[in-house]
């Protein structure tokens, strides 16, 4: 059938969708959630389909086309189309295999995730996916199936020699070690091309808080650039079609609040591999508010890792760390940027505990690189020096237009109501503040810890100040606040 286009002035955010008028769609045999390609002159694309019940929203003879669709087609508003039925794809099979609680092979997995990459599946149908991987789980064997598949879904970097590469599975607030790690590293001579993700229940990811500073969302060709020039880079991996399954998996995770181990370590990998990664140092904190709460899970993480960087030819290592608390003393994008650069610039304020974390990591990986028996002196030494600070700039000026972080305006200090120990710092309360306050969209926004778990305290001492960019969001979380403070004193 021909139709004419017409413009929707909208964006789905990802797949590619179709408005029929539903007098249309039923002339023709076609429901909500068909499958139906869409041809103009030689360009050709797969969509799913949703009906209009108006003739306002989209009028009989005329094809409701969304911002993603039009530019596949590089078509616009009146142009003329042809569109056709098509059957689901193969990989729609294999996901109700695995809800089945059957065990998938790499050739489905990997279907599955060309798919995901192309935008073929319907949002209910990779919602199926993850939930079928979360609640039947995948065993290493899959695990690793899928991390190959999503490796081959996107680009790849080719980088040769000894590439290194660290990752924080999560869960503690501040613990921004990355941005002193690479620029430690990269000053070492060793290559770090550090793609970081950007927050999805946190207060800043990696990304977020490298953005305060300069800009993140490089293309493949700029990214390759900059780790040509000063060794590495800490950019948003989502940028890059690097494993571009994984971040449209990690899109539907995120409002069902799940956080499948397979999908983790496949997402975690993927990423590595593409960039060419060598030797891999993976923090796994542990504590009642991280997403692992045992050393036993961790011991078994940890014991998976390795097994799937054998198999993709990644030397790993990996380290239990104590996830009991806030890493720094800032929280959210900007602060925690600002906790970063003290510890560079060797600042007599900087967060102690983020800088003996950072030089502890960086030291492993200075070993791992077979460039000292002596990892942590070296890293202090390289940190102390002020070659860290350096290489940290060029990274900066290399990646983009130098930026000025600047913290929110509308503030409170919250002050201890006795005196006594803190003995624990809720990661989670803490992190809720946080985002209520606006971080990370507001950049400037989150909190200041002036005090940690273990300090003495006298009743009215500040323990922390909240930040936000307006009045409104600030009262949303002195409003928590008031219900949970995440602070305990005895």
């Amino acid at each position: 059938m021909r139709l004419t286009v017409k413009d929707m002035d909208i964006a789905t955010g990802g797949i590619s969708v179709a408005v029929l008028n539903q007098k249309d769609a039923a002339d023709l045999d076609l429901h909500h959630e068909d499958r139906i390609s869409i041809k103009k002159n030689k360009r050709k694309i797969t969509t799913i389909l949703d009906l209009a019940e108006s003739q306002k929203a989209v009028p009989e003879g005329k094809i409701g086309l969304f911002e993603e669709s039009l530019a596949l087609l590089k078509a616009k508003n009146n142009d003329e189309v042809t569109i056709k039925l098509e059957e689901k794809p193969a990989s729609v099979q294999y996901i109700k295999k695995k809800l089945n609680k059957e065990k998938l092979n790499y050739r489905e997995f990997e279907e599955i995730t060309k798919d995901i990459a192309n935008n073929k599946l319907s949002l209910v149908e990779l919602t199926h996916f993850v939930s079928a991987c979360y609640t039947n789980g995948l065993d290493i064997k899959e695990t690793i199936a899928l991390t190959k598949a999503m490796v081959n879904s996107g680009k790849k970097m080719e980088i040769k020699g000894k590439v290194m590469d660290l990752h924080c599975i999560g869960g503690v607030p501040g613990n921004r070690t990355t941005m002193v790690v690479v620029p430690i590293i990269a000053a070492a001579g060793l290559t770090i091309p550090k793609t970081s993700s950007r927050a999805i229940t946190s207060p800043a990811g990696t990304a977020d808080t490298m953005e305060t500073l300069a800009k993140v969302d490089l293309d493949f060709r700029k990214m390759r650039s900059v780790v040509k020039k000063t060794n590495g880079c800490i950019v948003w991996g989502g940028a890059m079609s690097l494993a571009p399954a994984d971040d449209k998996i990690i899109r539907i995770e995120y409002p069902l609040g799940i956080d499948a181990e397979g999908q983790l370590l496949a997402s975690v990998m993927s990423k590595k591999k593409a960039v060419s990664s060598k030797y891999l140092l993976i923090d796994i904190p542990i504590g009642k508010t991280t997403k692992v709460k045992t050393r036993k899970d961790a011991e078994r993480m940890k014991n998976k890792f390795k097994r799937i960087g054998k198999e993709l030819g990644i030397k790993v290592k990996a380290i239990i760390t104590d996830g009991s608390q806030p890493i720094g003393n800032g929280i959210g994008p900007v602060l925690e940027a600002e906790d970063c650069m003290q510890v560079l610039k060797n600042a007599k304020n900087q967060p102690k505990d983020l800088k003996e974390k950072a030089v502890m990591l960086a030291g492993m990986l200075l070993e791992m690189g077979r460039k000292t028996r002596k990892g942590k002196e070296d890293a202090m030494k390289i940190l102390e020096s002020g070659e860290a600070y350096k290489k940290m700039k060029q990274i900066i000026k290399e990646q983009g237009p130098v930026r000025t972080p600047r913290k929110g305006k509308e503030t409170y200090t919250y002050c201890a109501t006795k005196s006594g120990k803190i003995t624990e710092i809720d990661n989670f309360d803490i992190t809720k503040i946080a985002r209520l306050a606006g971080a990370p969209k507001d950049q400037g926004a989150g909190i200041y810890l002036h005090r940690h778990a273990g300090e003495k305290i006298s009743k009215g001492e500040k323990i922390f100040t909240i930040y936000s960019e307006n009045r409104e969001k600030l009262r949303h979380a002195k409003t928590f606040l008031e219900q949970k403070d995440g602070i305990k004193i005895s």
